[in-house]
């Protein structure tokens, strides 16, 4: 099975390819595209760069040209909901694009013809993120993830989002890569860890975080990664 995982910056995949063995390098459409085996697995790893449209090529490329049949995406996203705390960890159940709006023409929020508002995350590769969790003692949230090409520190515009989409938290690549493996009919796992909330201490140090919940993510993907080689 061909297995890809992305993030949208390289702090996001450097404590992955950094757990395997030998990997090989591939520039494909100005962006690198490592490969490697994991147990009986073929992994597909690469950072998309911020954004939409950089992360659905990203995610369009790995299956078009590297026949991924699985989708894992491993960052970082802001808190919506306040029951979710900086470090915690989320898995999308749906998302939506907060962003996209043609309602002059009478459609909601985040909707175009012959699109939907929201894309369902693969049931399957949930339970197997449960399972993976449980096994390894880690707490996973669940939740509504909204992508917009913004960075969103407003706090009037957050809670539009979490209103009109009932989201838990945002972020900028996640629906954009659900939006490409629905239309491929490739199973996908959207992974976020929480870097700011409604309780974000002012002492606050993103970088640091990033490195620290690079580090958290990469375990939970490989444990995941092991729940899908042994289910093979």
């Amino acid at each position: 099975m061909i297995v890809g995982i992305m993030g949208a910056m390289p702090e996001e995949i450097e404590p992955l390819i950094a757990g395997l063995g030998e990997v090989k390098r591939h520039e494909v459409a100005d962006n690198i595209y490592y490969t490697a085996m994991y147990g009986s697995l073929d992994l597909v790893i690469a950072y998309s760069k911020i954004g939409k449209v950089f992360s659905a090529l990203t995610a369009a490329t790995m299956i078009e040209r590297f026949g991924v049949q699985k989708m894992l995406f491993s960052g970082v996203a802001g808190a919506i909901s306040p029951e979710l705390s900086i470090g915690d960890l989320i898995a999308a159940t749906r998302l939506c694009q907060h962003d996209l709006e043609i309602t002059a023409f009478g459609h909601p929020y985040g909707y175009v013809p012959e699109g939907k508002v929201f894309v369902e995350a693969d049931p399957r590769l949930l339970e197997i993120a449960a399972t993976a969790a449980h096994k390894n003692g880690i707490k996973l949230k669940r939740g509504i993830v909204a992508t917009g090409d913004q960075f969103v520190a407003d706090e009037e515009r957050k809670n539009w989002i979490g209103e009109t989409f009932g989201a838990d938290a945002l972020e900028m690549e996640g629906a954009s890569v659900a939006v490409v493996c629905d239309a491929w009919r490739v199973p996908f796992f959207i992974l976020r860890a929480i870097s700011d909330a409604a309780d974000m201490d002012a002492g606050f140090d993103f970088d640091t975080f990033l490195k620290s919940s690079a580090k958290k993510s990469a375990e939970f993907i490989f444990a995941m990664l092991d729940e899908i080689d042994q289910a093979q």
